[in-house]
């Protein structure tokens, strides 16, 4: 089994067997700088959910654009066992889906980021 540290300075994202619905350019080392400027310092829970969105984005890419309430609903589903979305928060405070993409390296649905006030979901 391969050390965070590992994954930070060896293969690409592609290459990562962890991260295998990744998007083209996206590194691990990218989202733990990302998540640190965040002030977050990503865990397994994280790493969980950036899977997760990943696995969402993979699997509606030819739609174009994400759902912000699909992918609410799919991730308060997927993590139902631990309290769903409001867990999820507890995780990523900047909203498991504005601050979540950030992270995965993915662009947030409309809606996520209210210019005027921040992240909303």
């Amino acid at each position: 089994m391969t050390s965070l540290m590992d994954e930070i300075t060896g293969h690409g994202a592609h290459e990562n067997p962890r991260f295998p619905h990744a998007p083209e350019g996206w590194t691990v080392a990218a989202a733990v700088e990302a998540a640190r400027n965040e002030g977050l310092e990503p865990g397994e829970e994280h790493w969980e959910t950036v899977r997760a969105l990943h696995e969402y984005y993979a699997r509606h890419e030819a739609a174009g654009t994400a759902n912000l309430r699909e992918l609410h609903d799919a991730l308060d589903e997927r993590f139902h066992g631990r309290g769903g979305i409001k867990h999820l928060y507890q995780l990523f405070p900047g909203g498991p889906v504005a601050q979540g993409c950030r992270i995965a390296g993915l662009e947030a649905p409309a809606g996520a980021v209210d210019k005027g006030f921040g992240s909303v979901a």
